[in-house]
């Protein structure tokens, strides 16, 4: 499966809720049949997507707590949605390793914003996963 095509239509439904105010349902389609995905990628852009907006007010939280001189809403859009993203795969899932959450992330900066952006998104995540115990919501199998 190549989760990083999924993780890009996530990022493009997250982009749509929040700057366009597009419906979580719609969004999600709408990336899904542009992007050509998968019936496995699909339900992974359905799980990313939800699960960021079922926590936004808690991922904010903690991009509010670390970006200390960025306020969110002036953030550039794409790169506070990758953000939410890498964000939810860090501290709510267990399916990939924080790690591999944040490097996806910086890729995704790449392709998507500015060339700072992955300077960006990595020194945020690089907090969080300096830190993990004080942001992850969930246990993972090692107990991280």
């Amino acid at each position: 499966m190549k989760r990083r095509a999924a993780r890009q239509a996530a990022v493009q439904a997250l982009y749509q809720i929040d700057i366009a105010k597009v419906d979580v349902d719609r969004a999600i389609a709408f990336v899904v049949e542009e992007n050509n995905l998968s019936k496995v990628q699909e339900e992974f852009v359905i799980k990313l997507t939800t699960g960021v907006i079922s926590n936004l007010s808690e991922i904010d939280g903690i991009i509010k707590d670390i970006a200390l001189e960025w306020d969110i809403e002036r953030m550039a859009a794409v790169d506070r949605n990758i953000l939410r993203l890498a964000l939810f795969e860090v501290c709510y899932s267990t399916e990939v390793p924080p790690s591999v959450a944040a490097n996806e992330a910086i890729e995704l900066g790449k392709i998507f914003s500015t060339s700072d952006s992955g300077r960006f998104i990595n020194g945020i995540l690089g907090k969080v996963l300096a830190n993990p115990e004080q942001y992850r919501k969930v246990e993972s199998e090692t107990g991280v």
